[in-house]
């Protein structure tokens, strides 16, 4: 049986990252990345829609603003290296009513505190300047923001591992992992390999990969699907690049808004629903052990008694479209229901404590021969050469 130095479970942007910055400082390291599906990047990395995150958003010091800052100008800085196309574009965040303005006002001194350059708070012509279609009483502008395909860079991430002898096998489902006198094991249904040390980056099914050798883990992942309509192409002029409204700072997600992607078509949502299954990407996806995990955790009866009146409200959207159309109209009146089409989906790993906290924040487990990447939620993409590196430097100290 072939021993490694590092293996990585999962082909992410988050493992995928990990393998280059690991390769990059020690490129001798024997490296084996192992990934359940026939491909890289088949969950969250290929189901986004490829928003390069400014940092706005986040509690300045917290390992989301760190980590989102500095993997941002690495991310430009490789895809500028390996010819990627991407655009910064901008983005709006806009306010529709005066209940908004004291939040909004709050993001835009979180991205001043974040290091951001040259963000503008415009009034209603200053909008629509920019986006002659949205609606809005006030807004911040956020030049940073940019579009891209992460499965792209996920793939060139890829190639850079395998020219430094990386190696990766697919269709590989871990089910075990042992850690005996300074060696760690990874069992899958077909195979095992030894390793010095192993670091999980399973997105999905991270708390699942984390309790092989972390029996009572306090937390626990609840999938929320993201549903998205497009823009017809006869419509695309309604929106020129990207439009957010300004989010419920209780819910840790940013509501339906509007994406031009790097192909120059248009996504309109997502919604956030509470999904039945963990890699389900239909309404009608259904997993018994997904949802017996769901429903049989404390933490998530806590969610759902403080935010079931939003819960109900993302169901009612999810399956009327009319509903769907007029939270966008908040945004764009113009915006019709014969301007649509369906779109994808993607499905979001929540980390909810048992105490009914929603984990905002990247979260690591580490012991002696094994690290977990437990919580890597948005902006993860755009953050993964970052946090590849922070991994790796957990890695090379357990390694020295």
């Amino acid at each position: 049986m072939k021993s490694y130095d590092v293996i990585i479970v999962g082909a992410g942007i988050v493992g995928l990252a990990t393998g280059v910055k690991t390769l990059e400082k020690n490129p001798s390291l024997k490296i084996l990345l192992l990934e359940k599906e026939n491909d890289i990047a088949k969950h969250q990395t290929g189901n986004n829609s490829g928003v390069i995150h400014s940092g706005i958003y986040y509690k300045p010091g917290s390992l989301k603003a760190q980590n989102c800052t500095l993997g941002y100008n690495m991310l430009l800085s490789f895809c500028d290296e390996h010819k990627i196309k991407y655009d910064i574009c901008g983005k709006l965040i806009l306010a529709t009513n005066e209940n908004e303005i004291p939040i909004m006002n709050n993001i835009y001194e979180r991205g001043i505190q974040n290091g951001l350059k040259d963000l503008k708070i415009l009034n209603s012509k200053e909008i629509n300047e920019i986006e002659p279609h949205a609606k809005g009483i006030a807004a911040v502008h956020v030049p940073q923001t940019g579009i891209i395909d992460y499965t792209e860079v996920s793939k060139k991430y890829l190639s850079v591992i395998k020219e430094k002898n990386g190696e990766i096998f697919f269709n590989e489902n871990v089910i075990d992992i042992k850690i005996v006198n300074g060696t760690s094991t990874v069992y899958t249904k077909n195979n095992k390999y030894n390793s010095r040390i192993v670091v999980t980056c399973s997105g999905l099914q991270s708390d699942r990969l984390a309790k092989l050798t972390h029996k009572n883990l306090s937390y626990r992942l609840i999938p929320f699907r993201g549903e998205y309509y497009k823009l017809k192409k006869d419509s695309h002029h309604l929106v020129k690049n990207l439009i957010y409204p300004v989010p419920d700072p209780s819910f840790p997600f940013l509501g339906v808004h509007f994406t031009r992607l790097i192909n120059n078509e248009v996504e309109c949502g997502p919604n956030a629903v509470l999904a039945f299954k963990r890699e389900g990407y239909s309404k009608f996806s259904f997993s018994l052990k997904d949802s017996i995990d769901t429903f049989t955790w404390k933490g998530f009866h806590i969610v759902m008694k403080k935010h079931w009146k939003t819960g109900l409200g993302e169901f009612y959207r999810s399956y009327n479209k009319n509903a769907f159309v007029q939270a966008l109209k908040k945004l764009i009146p113009d915006i019709e229901k014969r301007n649509l089409i369906q779109g994808g989906a993607g499905v979001r790993a929540q980390a909810c404590l048992s105490d009914g906290s929603l984990i905002d924040d990247f979260l690591f487990i580490e012991d002696e021969g094994v690290i977990h990447v437990c919580n890597a939620p948005s902006p993860a993409a755009t953050a993964s050469l970052s946090i590849g590196q922070t991994i790796s430097e957990k890695i090379f100290s357990q390694l020295n």
